[in-house]
């Protein structure tokens, strides 16, 4: 877990549920730091500093490509 990096942070989990899908379906290995907290007291988030995903810093590049298409050019956005 040494060489996972934050490359981005959410406030509540529907924020990134399509996410979440989109990295299984690359294969890439991630985690949301504070999800299961802030699952259970959404009003944590703020406190704790929100869900942080974590990658590996192999696929920082790749993973930030994922999260501007999904942001740009996707119609799998959650409104």
């Amino acid at each position: 877990m040494k060489d996972f990096v934050i490359v981005k942070t959410y406030t509540y989990p529907f924020e990134y549920t399509v996410l979440k899908h989109l990295l299984d379906q690359e294969g890439i290995s991630y985690f949301f730091e504070n999800e299961t907290m802030i699952g259970v007291f959404p009003f944590y988030s703020n406190a704790l500093g929100g869900i942080n995903l974590k990658i590996h810093k192999r696929d920082k590049q790749r993973v930030l490509q994922i999260i501007n298409d999904l942001n740009t050019n996707s119609h799998l956005t959650i409104v």
